[in-house]
């Protein structure tokens, strides 16, 4: 990259490290109340005005009633029986961040897909903010393309670039730039 560079980890760079237990024990507490299916006293752990920012597809909540109101009872309505799963967990200071998986079973509509019956696997990373013992902010990544395709429905209607890995289509390349041109080595 020539010229100057953008500003990188500043939402981290000042974290305070000695609040790592701190946030450690909130994350831990707060997912074991997700999978206990909590929702009118999920305050516990957020925010009044935490903020949940997630995908597309997912929205953006502001606050705890929004986040109780357009995230949990809608996504409870359409999958029952489900467990949260992280994979891994990282914490540092007043940050914490997860990947993972929900098991679940589409009972209730999503996306316009009628209930199926069907277990899903719903692939998810988190990224949480911890201030005062509540999560303040909570970047989301939830994977629905991947859930709606488990449900017979391509968001991206055959144009996935899992049709490079597939063999099935060519994928495109830049063009290269004139100073990344190698001569032919050939006599």
């Amino acid at each position: 990259m020539k010229g100057s560079r953008p500003e990188q980890a500043v939402l981290t760079r000042d974290t305070d490290m000695t609040k790592t237990e701190e946030t450690r024990a909130v994350i831990e507490a707060m997912v074991d109340g997700l999978n206990d299916h909590r929702i009118a006293d999920i305050g516990e752990f957020f925010a009044e005005n935490f903020r949940w920012l997630g995908n597309q597809g997912c929205g953006t909540k502001t606050g705890l009633r929004e986040f109780q109101d357009n995230w949990q009872r809608p996504f409870q309505a359409a999958f029952s029986d489900k467990t949260c799963i992280d994979e891994a967990r990282l914490y540092m200071g007043e940050w914490a961040a997860a990947f993972g998986r929900q098991e679940a079973t589409h009972t209730g509509e999503f996306l316009g897909i009628a209930p199926t019956g069907k277990r899903v696997e719903i692939r998810y990373m988190d990224f949480w903010k911890v201030q005062d013992g509540k999560i303040v902010d909570n970047w989301v990544n939830v994977d629905f393309a991947h859930v709606a395709a488990q449900l017979g429905m391509d968001l991206f209607d055959g144009h996935g670039w899992e049709a490079f890995d597939r063999g099935e289509k060519t994928p495109p390349r830049p063009e290269t730039p004139r100073s990344e041109h190698r001569p032919d080595t050939q006599g």
